[in-house]
């Protein structure tokens, strides 16, 4: 899952939405840095309430990963994305391809939510807004055994980029996609990529409902 998918339903609790949103950015802005479940679960009782809420958000995050990762929905649209894209891509024989259809189920999911209600996207960046970055860096500070360094600046650029209105786009999400490929190292992608987007756009819609269901 992505941002939007994880924090769509939580924008009433904007310290739980943020919770949610947090192993996410700190695989931007401190790579090194984690906060696993079992971390997070030792801070859901805490007397801050904005620590416990903002645990209980990080520990969703995991869970709801956990089973969306195995969900049938998303490996076969993972699998096939991967296929078609290695193809696509030329003899690619790297883990960009597989990277990339990984990462296209999940922003593609967050678009076909965001495509469906758009007022809500910008709820869930008001809640995001709503919080204290320097109490969220504290928090997870806390938490994890590395220390964050830039999370609390990572956060209000984040709301202020707001780079998840741009996944309903095709043009915008081969730009943000470019930016992910710098951000881990690999090569760009070229425009061909950009051709195919609209059809990826059409499976994950298609699928939306099956990907956002947990197996019983």
């Amino acid at each position: 899952m992505n941002y939007f998918a994880h924090g769509y339903a939580f924008i009433d609790d904007p310290w739980f939405l943020a919770g949610t949103a947090v192993p996410d950015w700190l695989n931007v802005s401190d790579r090194g840095t984690r906060v696993r479940a079992r971390q997070a679960a030792s801070w859901i009782d805490d007397a801050d309430p904005r620590v416990a809420s903002l645990a209980r958000g990080i520990a969703r995050h995991h869970a709801d990963d956990s089973w969306f990762h195995e969900n049938a929905a998303f490996a076969e649209l993972s699998w096939r994305f991967t296929a078609e894209l290695r193809d696509l891509l030329v003899s690619d024989e790297g883990m960009r391809p597989s990277f990339l259809g990984h990462i296209l189920v999940e922003i593609l999911l967050d678009a076909t939510l965001i495509e469906s209600d758009a007022a809500r996207l910008e709820s869930y960046y008001q809640a995001v807004a709503a919080v204290d970055p320097a109490v969220v860096e504290a928090a997870v500070n806390r938490m994890a055994a590395r220390p964050a360094e830039r999370l609390a600046v990572m956060i209000p650029l984040f709301v202020r980029e707001r780079f998840l209105s741009d996944y309903v786009d095709d043009g915008k999400l081969w730009y943000r996609l470019n930016q992910v490929m710098r951000r881990v190292r690999l090569p760009a992608l070229p425009e061909r990529v950009k051709e195919y987007l609209p059809e990826a756009r059409r499976e994950v819609t298609a699928r939306r409902d099956e990907l956002l269901t947990p197996a019983r």
